[in-house]
């Protein structure tokens, strides 16, 4: 007797994209090739989770409810153990780190704990982006999380091309304009201005300026990904898209997987824009994303964010703070990382075979270019004869970077980053040579 059988063509029409099983890919190569140094994870570094003690910063966080919210035992229980509200319980704890942190100063109510900040996107693309009519604007390349979530939840996107220099303003107003003849709107661009994955930018101060003023011309809001922002060295931070903001156009989203500990899945956004509902009252708009969040995943897991909480309340309250320690380590990966690729792949064989790398100052990852292109195929040989794993780049586009691969540094010590690179090198040296005489341009 035979089960039911579908097709596949009378499904979601995402799931046939490539893009979609790119992670899975990658998943399975690498249990594939074990002894492979992979420079394709942009997951932290698995020594700092070695010796995390969860339960104590989940008890740190009772205590705190104890003795500075006035719960009795049966209260906490209830608050940690039963069901929670959509919108979290440990909003006042992350509105204080932004104050202390970011210098943003936002009402607790105004943010959303989500499920990592994968739940944050979709939540926001699903609530601003409602119709055909609706485009998202987003960077190109792009975090592959975010145009996933726009293919599945089917928003139309404008690609506005980025490069270490920034984000291609003109291609912003273009795209406003193109949208509009057709009978549509942008109503929300991605960006994530401090060392984004997988180009490594960060946008500058007269940009980040420049992109909210745009944002106030063509009437659309910005989401603005904050993920590696903590690697940047201390010091040396740009105020952020949502400090800068003055016209509450900026929804923040953060996590706390890479600075505190993945597994845990905590995120969030801000989302302080006012709503005016049909009779005419104000809401919040982190109000209607709790409440599509209650029909998504209902709430984020208390003890989870009873742990975040935890770890909060032993740094200070600082998000900052907690991942202080990780940022200098990452710095380190990174300037390693830069400076292997210098020894190991020498001048001449760039020159000779088109090969490039751009030099970014924080964030997880450096983007190369290659004379040939990078597709999974080029994986699995790289893998097979040379023991070394990459990301290709192409699923971080819309159309193009067929030739660039991205190179991870968060999740190798000093040593493998060596290793990994002589060997990134043979299999560099193995490539065909670019065209006679063509020396490209660093990136």
């Amino acid at each position: 007797m035979s089960g039911v059988r579908l097709e596949r063509r009378d499904l979601l029409a995402a799931v046939r994209d490539p893009a979609l099983d790119a992670i899975n890919f990658l998943n399975e190569i690498i249990d594939r090739y074990p002894d492979a140094i992979s420079f394709a994870p942009g997951a932290p570094f698995g020594g700092f989770i070695e010796n995390i003690d969860v339960s104590r910063y989940i008890e740190r966080y009772i205590d705190y409810l104890g003795k500075a919210q006035g719960l009795n035992a049966a209260q906490i229980r209830r608050r940690l153990y039963q069901y929670g509200p959509s919108r979290g319980i440990i909003n006042g704890l992350l509105a204080e780190a932004l104050r202390i942190d970011e210098d943003i100063t936002v009402a607790p109510e105004s943010i959303v704990v989500t499920v990592g900040a994968q739940e944050a996107m979709v939540l926001a693309l699903r609530t601003l982006c409602p119709g055909p009519d609706s485009v998202l604007a987003v960077t190109d390349p792009c975090f592959a999380g975010l145009t996933g979530a726009a293919k599945v939840l089917g928003i139309e996107t404008a690609a506005i091309a980025e490069s270490d220099a920034g984000i291609d303003f003109a291609a912003i107003e273009v795209a406003c304009r193109h949208a509009r003849a057709h009978g549509k709107r942008i109503k929300a661009m991605y960006v994530a201005p401090d060392y984004s994955n997988p180009t490594g930018m960060l946008l500058d101060l007269q940009g980040r300026r420049r992109l909210l003023e745009l944002a106030a011309r063509e009437d659309f809001l910005i989401l603005e990904d904050n993920t590696y922002r903590f690697t940047a060295a201390h010091g040396g931070t740009l105020p952020s898209l949502k400090a800068l903001d003055r016209q509450e156009r900026v929804l923040y989203i953060g996590t706390c997987a890479k600075n505190c500990m993945p597994g845990l899945r905590v995120g969030y956004v801000v989302a302080d824009q006012k709503v005016v509902d049909e009779q005419g009252k104000m809401r919040l708009l982190a109000d209607e994303l709790s409440l599509v969040k209650s029909m998504v995943t209902v709430n984020t897991s208390p003890l989870c964010q009873a742990a975040v909480g935890g770890l909060l309340l032993e740094h200070g309250g600082s998000l900052s703070a907690i991942g202080r320690e990780k940022a200098a380590f990452y710095r380190r990966n990174l300037a390693h990382l830069l400076d292997a690729l210098e020894r190991h792949v020498p001048l001449r064989m760039r020159e000779a075979r088109g090969i490039s790398w751009n030099r970014p100052g924080g964030g997880f990852f450096v983007r190369m270019t290659l004379p040939v292109p990078a597709d999974f195929a080029l994986v699995h040989q790289s893998a097979r004869e040379f023991g070394v794993l990459w990301t290709p780049m192409r699923n971080f586009y819309q159309d193009g970077g067929n030739r660039e691969i991205r190179l991870s540094c968060s999740y190798l010590t000093e040593d493998e980053i060596d290793e990994g690179t002589r060997r990134l090198s043979g299999f560099l040296e193995s490539l065909p040579f670019g065209e006679a005489g063509l020396v490209p341009q660093q990136r």
